[in-house]
């Protein structure tokens, strides 16, 4: 069985014909009742007793109205058969005597809560998701599964899960995504999402990461790391600067010719510069006045 809409009915048209047939219904049972009384006439009786089980019928049959608010669907069934769906917002009447099971169709979203999971590197990490879905068959959610909250809330813990124990906290390899690469973390989380909650009728529209933390025990040492490897990357592009700087300002002494540096008093001044240029304290200057004595 798949989603179908449900037969269904101007409600309006009808309750005004309800009205007319049961007001009719009630006029002729009330004259019947009032001749059987004064005449004793069995025919009269008949009558009104015809008209009563008419508006015991009529009475079952008001239960056909339903009413239809925007973004929410209506799963009918009759006596445990699925015969449709109404998601069309407005007053209907559909088949009397069914059983009305709302669905809502608006967007919805949660936040998982903080799952303590060891990465791809096998560090524990502290990581929680929002995501935001909804129902667009409403069959699937209403026969699919049991509860289709609890199932997408259960099949979420389960993707974030199934995501961090893929990727590592931070990577520190070239081409390797890690958990902190928000948009491509996103995509996969989302898209993964979509595969596990569709057979339940929902469309995932978003999933990212809104936590995201090494683990308390090792997050002291993790940060050490961390500042360690931001030291060592800092270093190693000032140094290439400074390279370039010094090379830039021996060929521009070589060609304008300002001064002859042999081999050993370049070393010096490659040297010097270096050292100003890489220090992280500011450099002292030593001016050099020459000899006092001849």
């Amino acid at each position: 069985m798949e989603l179908r809409a449900a037969v269904r009915t101007n409600g309006f048209v009808v309750l005004f014909a309800w009205l007319v047939v049961t007001a009719a219904v009630s006029g002729a049972a009330a004259v019947g009742f009032i001749v059987w009384t004064r005449d004793s006439n069995s025919a009269a009786l008949a009558v009104a007793i015809v008209a009563c089980v008419v508006l015991a019928l009529l009475l079952l049959a008001i239960t056909c109205l339903t009413v239809i608010n925007p973004n929410e669907a209506k799963v009918v069934q009759f006596f445990g058969r699925y015969i449709g769906s109404v998601s069309d917002p407005g007053f209907y009447a559909v088949l009397p005597l069914t059983d009305r099971r709302s669905i809502s169709l608006r967007v919805r979203n949660f936040e998982t809560q903080k799952l303590k999971v060891n990465d791809a590197d096998g560090n524990p990490v502290e990581i929680a998701a929002v995501v935001v879905y909804r129902v667009v068959d409403s069959f699937k959610a209403a026969f699919a599964v049991d509860d289709y909250e609890e199932y997408v809330a259960t099949q979420s813990e389960a993707a974030v899960r199934h995501l961090a124990t893929s990727h590592p906290y931070d990577a520190h390899q070239q081409g390797r995504t890690s958990l902190r690469d928000g948009a491509e973390i996103a995509e996969e989380l989302t898209v993964e999402l979509r595969e596990r909650t569709e057979m339940a009728g929902i469309e995932v529209l978003e999933a990212r990461i809104t936590h995201l933390a090494y683990a308390p025990e090792i997050a002291q040492a993790m940060l050490v790391r961390q500042q360690a490897a931001q030291v060592v990357a800092a270093r190693t592009h000032i140094v290439e600067g400074a390279v370039g700087m010094v090379g830039l300002a021996l060929e521009r002494l070589s060609e304008q010719g300002v001064v002859e540096l042999d081999e050993e008093r370049k070393a010096t001044m490659v040297s010097n510069l270096l050292v100003v240029l890489c220090g992280d304290r500011p450099t002292q200057p030593v001016v050099n006045t020459g000899s006092l004595y001849s």
